[in-house]
């Protein structure tokens, strides 16, 4: 998965009605392939900075975010293999963007106008913005199992990052990039929200983006927070774990529970603190990603030359009855588990998304002590990926993920575990009464691609053997529209966080959200099916 940490822009704390400025606009939309710093990736995605061809082929450049691109182009001198989707900004958006990338990044160009950019959209296939619009968010729905249906619980003005069940057992909560956290009612369908992350957080810290969100069996209610503070050298990776006190019909702001950082890595890949939970011990998980894509080092100005760290690529646990929690290292070697969840037997399972070298996406059985082999192994490959994959230490034993056995989500001779680039990004178990053919399996959303072939923009079932770690895996429904988050609601339904209206990889992700909920199509079948078990 390209990391939401930077595909969601470092997002400003501002409201979503003010007007982004050009740097504001380009965190948001273009950091997460071409970097922060408009470097690019190597042999990926080419550089901004100083880059040649957006003089040389200025109307090209100019087309690309307006219609795609596909093709190979020459950007000083490397050729790239080019893969844009649109960007659903309109005309004054797009100049912002274009002016910025011209002063920050050194590109000695003319400047871009709004009308420049609107001649160059009426020449293109989406002579309109309100016609890109359209194209790039479907109003469809897949089509659902046997027995089965999808509705649309709401749309949304923004991109949700994580969904969780409400203490009140009714409600859900919705946690955006710039921390801002709502709630959806099931019976209204009304989404509203509930805090403001301009409310709580502290903008000193730098931009922010926020993709953990979670309650505790007191009702009290987390956020984590990651703030890109570029006032230390090199630029800061300011994590907070926020918290509420416990629900009594409400909750006033949450307060900083628990602070932590570290120095951001090099190249676009830092995943950031991410998805927490608390265990059937009564601890609290939290998933930390990695800050590289595979161990490498770099020579980025301003950011940490150096490979992972102590914090990065792995699974905290943190008491939550201390006021003053430390870390404790639950498991290493993880690169970026995005969700975790434990089945009726408490056994710890999480969905991690694997590298940009075409390596498998896992699904792992996560336990105590173990390493699950980043940056030294990925998948069930025995050949390094990268010449700057580092060598394990010696006597380190690597915990293996389940191998898929197909038919779908993954390589037919088997791999472990899913497709690349395929971006798992939610697991939950649907116990025995759950309805044919869902009932006794895991359900796992897989986010898509960023790179390459289209993969994921699915659901998948997988029937987990754990003795001999092997899955059979279904596909269920496709395409969806970046399905991020889930979280099951009473009636044997499952409410569905789409990140973005896009379908596709040419749709791009600059589109909001919404909310679809798959569920049986009568309440006879759950019935039925619950009394045969």
């Amino acid at each position: 998965m390209r990391p939401l940490l930077v595909a969601c822009g470092s997002l400003p704390f501002a409201s979503a009605q003010a007007q982004p400025d050009g740097a504001q606009l380009y965190r948001q939309y273009c950091a997460a392939c071409h970097g922060q710093e408009g470097r690019g990736i190597t042999n990926v995605f080419p550089p901004l900075a100083g880059a040649d061809f957006l003089a040389q082929q200025r109307e090209k450049a100019l087309r690309a975010p307006l219609e795609g691109l596909k093709g190979k182009i020459v950007v000083n001198g490397t050729t790239f293999d080019a893969w844009m989707p649109p960007v659903t900004l309109d005309d004054a958006q797009l100049t912002q963007v274009f002016n910025h990338v011209r002063t920050a990044f050194g590109n000695a160009v003319p400047a871009v106008t709004v009308a420049e950019v609107a001649a160059l959209r009426a020449k293109t296939k989406y002579p309109t913005h309100a016609q890109l619009l359209a194209a790039m968010s479907p109003d469809v729905l897949p089509a659902a199992p046997a027995g089965w249906k999808f509705s649309v619980a709401a749309p949304l003005d923004f991109q949700p990052t994580r969904l969780v069940n409400h203490p009140d057992g009714r409600r859900v909560l919705i946690l955006a990039a710039n921390s801002d956290v709502w709630t959806w009612d099931p019976t209204t369908r009304a989404v509203q929200l509930l805090f403001a992350g301009k409310d709580y957080l502290d903008p000193k810290l730098g931009d922010v983006t926020s993709l953990g969100l979670g309650t505790d069996n007191q009702g009290r209610l987390y956020v984590v927070s990651n703030q890109g503070n570029k006032t230390k050298q090199p630029v800061f990776n300011e994590v907070t774990i926020w918290r509420t006190a416990p629900w009594a019909q409400g909750w006033a702001l949450p307060r900083p529970w628990f602070r932590t950082g570290y120095n951001f890595g090099v190249g676009p890949y830092n995943h950031g603190v991410n998805h927490l939970a608390q265990g059937p011990d009564g601890l609290l998980y939290v998933s930390s990603g990695s800050r590289t894509d595979g161990g490498e080092a770099g020579n980025s100005p301003n950011y940490d030359k150096s490979g992972e760290n102590a914090l990065t690529a792995k699974l905290w646990r943190l008491d939550p009855k201390s006021d003053d929690p430390s870390i404790e290292v639950f498991a290493h070697g993880l690169r970026n588990t995005y969700h975790f969840t434990w089945d009726r037997q408490g056994r710890l399972l999480g969905v991690e998304n694997g590298t940009d070298a075409d390596t498998p996406e896992e699904l792992n059985w996560i336990q105590l002590g173990r390493h699950y082999g980043f940056p030294y192994e990925f998948g069930d490959w025995t050949t390094k990926p990268y010449a700057h994959t580092p060598d394990a230490p010696k006597n380190l034993q690597f915990t293996r993920p389940f191998k898929n056995l197909g038919p779908d989500a993954g390589d037919r001779g088997g791999s472990a575990t899913f497709t690349p680039h395929s971006s798992p990004s939610t697991i939950l178990e649907l116990g025995p009464d759950w309805p044919a053919p869902l009932g006794g399996s895991f359900l796992i959303s897989r986010f898509g691609n960023y790179l390459k072939d289209q993969s994921g923009f699915d659901l998948v079932q997988a029937r987990l053997d754990f003795t001999r770690k092997e899955a059979i895996v279904t596909t269920i429904a496709a395409p969806l529209a970046r399905p991020i988050s889930m979280v099951t609601l009473p009636g044997h339904r499952v409410l569905i966080a789409e990140y973005c209206r896009g379908n596709s990889l040419a749709a791009g992700t600059s589109t909001p959200g919404r909310l679809i909920i798959l569920e049986p199509k009568s309440r006879q079948a759950s019935l039925v099916n619950r009394n045969e078990r």
